[in-house]
């Protein structure tokens, strides 16, 4: 674990954040309380200097998949979800102002941690990093503290979807998959600390 008062690894950061993380415990919706934590770690991170965007995602109000697998059309069903992520910004651009941080929400163009020049993704999910199945589901899921992008797409393994991870091996962009819940993750991983899961060029396939 890095030293509380460590310089930053990286300069410059993409924070993907699940909408589910946003509903904590209940499942859906925001827990305002989880909104507050993640704005302050935000806070506490870009006051050590670290350029930090926030793409974040709305399937704590409202997932296309879902809908269009019950009988919506996949366009509007996605349209939908995008209308969620902009509901999430907004509450989360809210919570990080008052934690003392400028903060602007952008919507409509598409934009990836490449385009801005991000030096890393860090993931935020409830789970402490990548493993080879679903941990809720198969207890005998591994844990993979570290492991290539070829690996990540040959075995599915659910990180992001494929074009973005084939983005990222293009241009040699880490991607750190941590838990959110636990608190000063952000931080650790800024600073250098061992969190989570890596993907990365300079990795041997792992087993399991």
């Amino acid at each position: 674990m890095a030293a509380p008062g460590a310089a930053p690894a990286y300069k410059r950061v993409l924070l993907k954040i699940s909408g589910e993380a946003l509903a904590g415990g209940q499942g859906y919706g925001m827990d305002p309380e989880v909104i507050s934590r993640i704005a302050e770690e935000v806070a506490e991170v870009v006051r050590l200097g670290v350029e930090l965007a926030v793409v974040i995602g709305g399937g704590n109000i409202f997932r296309g998949i879902a809908a269009s697998a019950g009988g919506m059309d996949r366009a509007t069903g996605d349209y939908m979800g995008m209308l969620a992520t902009v509901i999430n910004a907004l509450a989360l651009q809210d919570a990080i102002e008052k934690a003392g941080v400028p903060t602007r929400v952008l919507s409509a163009i598409e934009m990836r941690a490449v385009e801005i020049g991000a030096e890393a993704i860090l993931k935020a999910t409830k789970v402490d990093g990548i493993y080879t199945a679903d941990p809720a589901k198969d207890k005998t899921a591994v844990r993979l503290p570290r492991v290539g992008y070829i690996e990540v797409l040959n075995r599915g393994l659910q990180v992001m979807d494929t074009t973005a991870i084939s983005l990222c091996m293009d241009n040699k962009l880490p991607i750190v998959v941590f838990d959110l819940t636990r608190k000063g993750n952000i931080r650790r991983i800024v600073t250098g600390g061992p969190v989570g899961s890596v993907v990365s060029a300079d990795v041997v396939a792992a087993k399991g």
